[in-house]
């Protein structure tokens, strides 16, 4: 079932119009990988890789914020990486990308977040936080550990350069609660603590 949905979410190209460009589909990870990682869509550097987070917001997720190898990120025992939006959306006026598409979120994610057997969830960025708390604050949301679907469910500030102000405004994202983040990955990953 869930090597069928993926053959599916693959040749989806529902956005194509929308886009304007041929969409491509990433996501990274197994039915029982530990760690069940959701962001909101990938960046252009994805987009052309084709493996997510091959961009600055994964480089300062691995190694400042997890502090972990691109081995141990990559390895899909450890985690499934997907997005609200499996496709790149393009390019804002503003400079950062569009919104992800909700379509995919109902079409694909939904039935992907059914079938994985999974540990944990770590959501990304508010937008992507938006999706599966619609009622409650983001701050509130990222300093204390939740559940959804029965398990911990962990809620971070999106890594990007362009989030720096939120992370300046927040000190104790960085001096508490990534470290209990951390902690917590490492644990779930049998990596030993320092």
């Amino acid at each position: 079932m869930f090597n069928e949905l993926q053959e599916k979410i693959k040749k989806c190209r529902f956005c194509e119009a929308r886009f304007g460009f041929t969409p491509h589909p990433i996501f990274w990870g197994r039915e029982k990988s530990k760690i069940v990682q959701i962001s909101q869509a990938p960046s252009n550097n994805v987009h052309s890789s084709g493996k997510p987070f091959t961009d600055q917001s994964g480089k300062t997720l691995r190694d400042e914020w997890y502090q972990i190898s691109e081995d141990e990120f990559y390895n899909t025992d450890n985690f499934f990486i997907g997005a609200v939006a499996h496709c790149y959306p393009g390019k804002s006026k503003n400079g950062g990308d569009l919104e992800p598409p909700k379509c995919c979120f109902d079409m694909w994610v939904k039935k992907e977040l059914e079938i994985l057997n999974n540990e944990i969830y770590v959501i990304i960025g508010a937008k992507a936080a938006k999706r599966l708390f619609p009622n409650e604050n983001f701050e509130d949301l990222v300093f204390k550990d939740n559940l959804w679907n029965g398990k911990l469910t962990i809620v971070l500030p999106h890594p990007s350069p362009l989030n720096r102000r939120w992370i300046k405004a927040h000190p104790e994202f960085m001096n508490k609660r990534i470290k209990e983040v951390r902690s917590c990955i490492h644990e779930i990953i049998g990596k030993e603590e320092k």
